[in-house]
C-alpha cells in the first residue's frame, strides 16, 4: 500500500471495512465505525502516535459515528437498527435510538426544541429521528421521501440525501419541516453531502466521480456548480467523502481510486492533488485544527465481491497538513 511519506498508520485499526472516521471537536480524539461491529476511540497524541482508549459494540456493522460539542460522548449507528452511546467520562454504554431499519448516519445538533444538546438519526426506514437523550423515545420523526443515506449538520443547517437523488435542507429552528427539497443535481446516486462551515451550502459527491457545490438560498444559485474528479483515462470512480477544513473552509474529496484531493470551491481550483494509496478510502476527517486529516484506506465494494482479496488491509491514516496545501491561494490572471 503507498502512503504518503510520513502519514501514520493507527495503533490497533478496524478488523473489517471502515464505514466512518470522525475527530472531536474539543480534544486529539479520533472515533472510527467499522463492519467489524465496532466503533473504536483513540486518543492522538502530538506526535501522531494513537492510543486505544474504547470501543463500542454492535450486533451487526457500524456504519456511523458522531462526537458532542464537549467530546465526552460519542454516538454510534449501525445495522442493528440502534444508537449506542458511550460517555466518556464514565466508560458507560447506553441504546439511545432505534429504527425500523438500517440506520446509516448520525449526528448530534445543538439547541433544538430547547434541548442543548440532541441527536439525529437518518435511517433505510425513511425517517430522520430526533432523541433527546434523557428520554428513550423518539421526541421527533420526520418522513423522508426515500432511504437515509447521507447526511450533515452545520449550525442551523441539517441536509439529507437519500435514494433516488432526493436532497432534503432543513432549518433546525424548524425541524420538522424542510426548507427546501430538491433533487440532485448529479445524475447519479449520493455517496456523500458535507455542509459549508459558514452554513450557507453543502457540497455533494456522487457515484460517478463528480462533485456539485449548491448554496441554500436560491438568491445564490449562481454560484453552485459541479465538477468532474476521481476519474482516469479508463474508469470513474465514486466519490466517498468528503471534509471540510474548519478554519478555511475548502475541503477535501476522497474516492474509490484511493486518492484525495483539496479544492477550493471559491475559486473553483484543485489545491493539492495526492497519489493513490493502492486501495479505495471510504471516509475521511480533519481534526478541529485542520492540521491533521485522517483517511481510511479499505475496500469499499465498489467492484463487488470479486475484487475482494482474503487479507485486504483496513487501515486508518494521519496525514500531517500543510497550510500551503490547504490554504484558499490568490486569484492570478487577468482581471
Amino acid at each position: 500500500m503507498q502512503t504518503q511519506p510520513k502519514d501514520v498508520a493507527v495503533t490497533n485499526p478496524p478488523g473489517d471495512g471502515v464505514s466512518d472516521v470522525k475527530f472531536s471537536p474539543a480534544a486529539d480524539f479520533l472515533a472510527s465505525s467499522s463492519w467489524d461491529n465496532q466503533t473504536r476511540i483513540w486518543e492522538v497524541q502530538p506526535n501522531g502516535n494513537t492510543v486505544p482508549k474504547a470501543s463500542i459494540q454492535h450486533q451487526g456493522p457500524a456504519l456511523a459515528c458522531a462526537w458532542s460539542k464537549d467530546g465526552t460522548k460519542v454516538v454510534s449507528v449501525g445495522a442493528d437498527k440502534a444508537g449506542r452511546m458511550m460517555d466518556l467520562n464514565t466508560g458507560q454504554t447506553s441504546q439511545i435510538a432505534a429504527h425500523d431499519n438500517v440506520i446509516k448516519t448520525v449526528r448530534f445538533v445543538e439547541n433544538v426544541g430547547g434541548a442543548a444538546s440532541m441527536v439525529v438519526t437518518g435511517s433505510w426506514d425513511k425517517t430522520l429521528r430526533y432523541w433527546d437523550l434523557r428520554s428513550p423515545t423518539a421526541v421527533a420523526t420526520v418522513p423522508l421521501p426515500e432511504r437515509c443515506y447521507t447526511m450533515d449538520v452545520s449550525g442551523p443547517l441539517l441536509v439529507v440525501g437519500t435514494a433516488e437523488r432526493h436532497i432534503m435542507i432543513y432549518n433546525l429552528a424548524n425541524p420538522g419541516t424542510p426548507f427546501r427539497q430538491i433533487m440532485s443535481p448529479l445524475k447519479w446516486q449520493t455517496r456523500v453531502v458535507s455542509c459549508f462551515p459558514s452554513s450557507t451550502g453543502f457540497a455533494i459527491g456522487s457515484i460517478e466521480g463528480r462533485v456539485g457545490i449548491q448554496y441554500v438560498e436560491e438568491k445564490d444559485s449562481q454560484n453552485n456548480f459541479s465538477f468532474k474528479c476521481h476519474r482516469d483515462d479508463k474508469n470513474v470512480y465514486s466519490v466517498n467523502d468528503i471534509s471540510f477544513h474548519p478554519i478555511y473552509g475548502t475541503f477535501s474529496t476522497a474516492g474509490s481510486d484511493g486518492s484525495f484531493h483539496f479544492w477550493d470551491k471559491d475559486s473553483r481550483s484543485r489545491l493539492k492533488m495526492f497519489p493513490s494509496v493502492g486501495t479505495s478510502i471510504a471516509a475521511t476527517a480533519f481534526n478541529r485544527t485542520g492540521t491533521i486529516f485522517a483517511y481510511a484506506a479499505s475496500y469499499d465494494w465498489s467492484k463487488g465481491h470479486e475484487h475482494y482479496k482474503q487479507g485486504m488491509q483496513n487501515q486508518i491514516y494521519l496525514h500531517a497538513v500543510k497550510d500551503e496545501d490547504i490554504k484558499s491561494k490568490p486569484r492570478t490572471g487577468r482581471r
